[in-house]
């Protein structure tokens, strides 16, 4: 396997950090999930017991790991943790900064005594400045406060979220990107070091086109209203059966092959309709052709007629659409996932497959503190040393 020579740590919860140590997983690290007692919180979202296995949503973060529970509040549970460090080449975490320098387990309380350690922290906002401390979600620090939300989101209407999520697994390979980086450099130099990504910073860079127009020339064209869009021929558009077919535009060639597709080919070399066509009074009339073609076919029709052009577009197609389209399961987007209880069930695949090795999850979500005692024990502790941990609380195990 690809990672196969990697111990990964993980003390994060919810999903950017867990979901970057889950695609390590899925490519063969040795990844192992520190909990508190009470567990991370995607746990709660499905019950995963006989009769219902395999919570989705805690299983797609952490599928493949071993699951550890420390208080590391407690000088035993922290110094439990160090131990499990030890050997460690990655450390992840999403525990806010002032936290983790309260425990000492920041990178540089850790940096002298573990120097080949790569760290990463994944953050709200960053390491250092006044919000620094201020919890976040990808709803919150990559979806509003970067700005992508108002480029996004239309004027005339209530503004929409984005999906859960969707934020925290680009920030999740964002964090991979840059772990790995690190790992190459310690191949060479012998030395670890700090990897941190942000929300924030992530949802930037997502939203790089605007930014950058933004940063270079002062403004941005972001979301409008769809009768103030240039672009004749590009959108959305409605179909007879209610659905919508999205038509992007991406260079002069595709105009003409559109007013063909539509039988309306006189429009080509008419002056008002040369290209880039500004006048937004021919936007809106041509924009209205196609809205009168599409609404008058079905969406399966709609992409017929699309298909005989070389014009990018897509259907809008649902949930219960991707799941039964044949080329979503030829891209390789879903997998087989344990469910911890004998069976197994499907989930989205890590985003990048390596023709000819096998990757995917080498096992299921643990349950809460499942591994304890063996991770303690690979760690150096005795039989009567582990007890003692769980005895004062220090560690957990998984209960009956």
């Amino acid at each position: 396997m690809l990672l196969s020579d990697l111990k990964v740590v993980e003390w994060s919860t919810w999903v950017a950090g867990p979901g970057c140590a889950a695609v390590m997983a899925d490519w063969g690290a040795k990844v192992i999930k520190i909990e508190s007692a009470t567990g991370d919180a995607t746990r709660t979202y499905w019950p995963d017991t006989a009769e219902s296995p395999g919570n989705p949503i805690f299983s797609n973060e952490n599928r493949g790991k071993r699951g550890v529970v420390l208080d590391v509040g407690k000088p035993a549970g922290r110094a439990a943790l160090l131990a499990i460090l030890k050997d460690a080449d990655v450390f992840i975490t999403n525990v806010r900064p002032g936290a983790l320098k309260r425990a000492r387990l920041d990178y540089e309380s850790l940096k002298d005594e573990l120097p080949a350690l790569i760290y990463a922290n994944v953050t709200g906002y960053g390491l250092t400045g006044p919000d620094a401390d201020i919890p976040a979600f990808d709803l919150t620090g990559f979806w509003n406060r970067s700005g992508v939300a108002h480029a996004i989101n239309p004027p005339d209407r209530e503004p929409i979220g984005s999906r859960p999520g969707m934020g925290d697994h680009v920030t999740a390979l964002a964090t991979l990107s840059g772990v790995l980086a690190a790992v190459h450099e310690r191949a060479r130099t012998g030395r670890g070091r700090q990897v941190e990504t942000a929300l924030m910073r992530v949802g930037c860079y997502a939203l790089g086109w605007d930014m950058s127009i933004k940063l270079r020339n002062g403004e941005a064209l972001t979301a409008q209203p769809r009768h103030s869009r240039p672009g004749a021929i590009a959108g959305y558009f409605r179909t007879k059966d209610d659905r919508w077919i999205y038509v992007a535009q991406r260079g002069s060639n595709d105009f003409p092959q559109m007013m063909r597709v539509i039988g309306r080919a006189d429009l080509i070399d008419q002056p008002r309709c040369a290209l880039p066509i500004l006048d937004m009074a021919v936007v809106h009339e041509i924009r209205g052709l196609l809205d009168e073609v599409f609404e008058a076919l079905t969406l399966d029709e709609a992409v017929a007629m699309m298909r005989r052009t070389d014009i990018i577009f897509a259907p809008m197609t649902t949930l219960d659409d991707f799941v039964n389209d044949p080329q979503a399961h030829e891209a390789g987007c879903f997998v087989d996932t344990p469910d911890g209880w004998g069976g197994s069930f499907k989930a989205p695949a890590a985003p990048a497959r390596f023709p000819g090795t096998e990757t995917g999850p080498a096992g299921p979500a643990p349950k809460l503190g499942e591994h304890t005692r063996q991770v303690l024990a690979e760690a150096g502790y005795g039989a009567a040393e582990i007890e003692a941990l769980i005895a004062s609380g220090a560690a957990s195990e998984l209960r009956a």
